[in-house]
């Protein structure tokens, strides 16, 4: 059956054999668009793209990925259209399955995307929820994989809050085999149901899935260490109780070295608060008194820093998630 007319939702719903499918298919659309070769694989096909949490890369990668592969996407916001607030989500769904061939959407409710693809007849693809960011983490596995070759085996470590990108992260890592220790304080750890989840994936692939409130423990090893930002859209009230638990977890050269592995590699899913460049990291650094947050300025700009690849290769995931499920593209299971 392979992806062809399939959602994305959750990698936890894919199989061992779709994640190596799309990170190998992302790989030919990098060179072919490196290369300036024609792959049009959605010419006449056009994305409604559902955006309720604003973006940059997510919207970028997938608008101009889309278009590379030949189609048009359009993009709909709360303002410029009615899902969830004058037409039913279901409403909604039915709807756009008669006038596009597939759906983007990024919003702050998982249970909105699970029922717009329980009831849209077209491919719905899951570009963020406050529970997931599938298509961030099989960006990272790509990235990982350009420079460790191979993924079984490696070593992950998220630190700080174990949100929708750790969750993610977990069932990615699972699907390849590759081990992951989520450092996260207590009260910040990820959501029990889906370290399970992911553990019982881990199981086929041979590798561990684990949390650990101990930094310097977890870190022991890593081939990759990530983070993410420690406040995230909706969350601005809790801001100084979210700073004072998580800044121990703060990623920076101490901690690289306590990792202790020289070819470590550092991500960042973007954007990350490492100065006072911006209005927000100016706003932060007068009312709490920091000036880096959930990484340090010089591990951003380190050789051990990845992240503006990291950002890059968003396109070319998507890409490859668009053209195998949207796409006449014939893509063999492996």
């Amino acid at each position: 059956m392979g992806l062809r007319n399939k959602d994305l939702i959750s990698i936890h719903d894919l199989s061992v054999g779709e994640v190596a499918t799309i990170l190998d298919v992302a790989k030919k659309l990098k060179r072919k668009q490196k290369n300036g070769e024609p792959h049009q694989y959605l010419k006449g096909k056009t994305l409604g793209m559902i955006f309720s949490k604003a973006s940059t890369r997510t919207r970028v990668s997938f608008e101009v990925g889309f278009w590379q592969l030949g189609g048009h996407p359009i993009y709909l916001n709360d303002s410029a259209s009615q899902i969830g607030r004058g037409e039913p989500v279901r409403d909604t769904a039915r709807v756009l399955s008669r006038f596009v061939d597939g759906i983007m959407i990024r919003t702050f409710s998982h249970e909105s995307v699970l029922e717009l693809a329980k009831y849209a007849s077209i491919p719905v693809i899951n570009g963020l929820t406050d529970m997931l960011h599938p298509c961030q983490a099989l960006t990272d596995l790509f990235t990982i994989m350009e420079y460790k070759e191979v993924l079984k085996g490696r070593k992950l470590v998220y630190v700080g809050d174990g949100n929708n990108m750790a969750h993610s992260l977990m069932y990615a890592c699972a699907k390849v085999g590759m081990n992951m220790v989520c450092a996260c304080p207590q009260g910040y750890q990820p959501d029990p149901v889906i370290v399970k989840t992911a553990q019982e994936d881990a199981v086929h692939t041979g590798c561990t899935i684990e949390v650990d409130d101990d930094l310097f423990r977890a870190s022991k090893g890593a081939d990759v260490l990530y983070t993410d930002v420690w406040v995230s859209m909706g969350e601005e009230d809790k801001f100084a109780e979210r700073v004072a638990l998580l800044k121990p977890y703060q990623v920076n050269m101490e901690l690289i070295k306590k990792a202790d592995n020289e070819d470590l590699i550092f991500l960042h899913c973007l954007p990350a608060f490492h100065d006072t460049n911006t209005v927000y990291g100016k706003d932060v650094a007068e009312k709490f008194g920091v000036e880096e947050m959930e990484v340090t300025d010089e591990v951003f700009r380190s050789k051990y820093a990845r992240h503006f690849d990291q950002a890059e290769n968003r396109m070319h995931t998507i890409k490859a998630v668009m053209a195998a499920t949207l796409g006449n593209l014939y893509i063999p299971k492996v």
